[in-house]
């Protein structure tokens, strides 16, 4: 009795007639590369975070020393947005070191992930793995200083200097050492403490505010997230 041969399992074609990818070692390098590049995105995360707590502990402590000593100038606030600043300047550094090696993980997500899981080589478009070894000889940023310091601000710090904005003239009202009934005890009670104009206090004070919130709409704007919304008819096919 002739034996009846067993139908074989159809390959998944490439650009070029063959399996997606026919080399095992390939799929393996790239799968130690994909894991490699995961981690290192991860360590730059835990460093943006460093920086936030700093950032969060320095207010704290400038908070309960500005509301439990009264005699304390509300000039400490000062002290209070440089330190945020300086903090904000430090984690936009970090976060371009963090975004750049995110897009060689998004780049490998789309690129060699998607086409293996859905078994087919049409997603697999564009000179990607040129960009990428061309990003491995002569690493390079994605993002400009300013989008990135707007991206941390919009994530984190803007709600930090809305605190100590908001802190600051509470400071003002609760310390000051006349009781503010009018404009002119309010601008008396800026300038009290620290022989510095009051002027100067409220041209801090709205310089800050105004950069503060103008960055964060501008980038708010242009820039795109890291996420997007699914919408409600996409985010019921992830119902278990």
């Amino acid at each position: 009795m002739q034996d009846i041969e067993e139908p074989k399992a159809p390959e998944r074609e490439g650009a070029g007639g063959g399996s997606l990818h026919p080399d095992p070692g390939y799929v393996n390098a790239m799968s130690h590369f994909y894991r490699g590049e995961l981690g290192r995105i991860m360590a730059w995360r835990t460093r943006l975070d460093a920086t936030t707590n700093w950032a969060i502990t320095v207010t704290s402590t400038v908070f309960t020393v500005a509301f439990s000593i009264r005699d304390v100038p509300h000039g400490i606030f000062f002290f209070n947005i440089a330190v945020v600043w300086i903090l904000l300047w430090i984690e936009a550094r970090r976060y371009r070191f963090y975004d750049a090696f995110r897009a060689r993980v998004r780049l490998l997500e789309a690129h060699f992930l998607v086409p293996m899981v859905m078994q087919g080589s049409h997603f697999l478009q564009g000179d990607w793995q040129k960009i990428l070894c061309e990003d491995l000889l002569m690493p390079s940023f994605k993002i400009t200083k300013f989008e990135a310091l707007g991206r941390r601000l919009k994530r984190n710090y803007v709600y930090l200097f809305i605190l100590i904005l908001a802190a600051w003239v509470t400071k003002i009202f609760l310390h000051a050492p006349v009781a503010v009934t009018s404009w002119s005890t309010f601008f008396d009670a800026i300038a009290a403490g620290h022989g510095m104009p009051a002027w100067v206090v409220v041209g801090v004070f709205v310089s800050t505010f105004l950069g503060v919130i103008g960055t964060t709409a501008y980038i708010s704007r242009v820039s795109p997230g890291e996420f997007t919304d699914f919408g409600v008819r996409k985010r019921a096919l992830w119902k278990m």
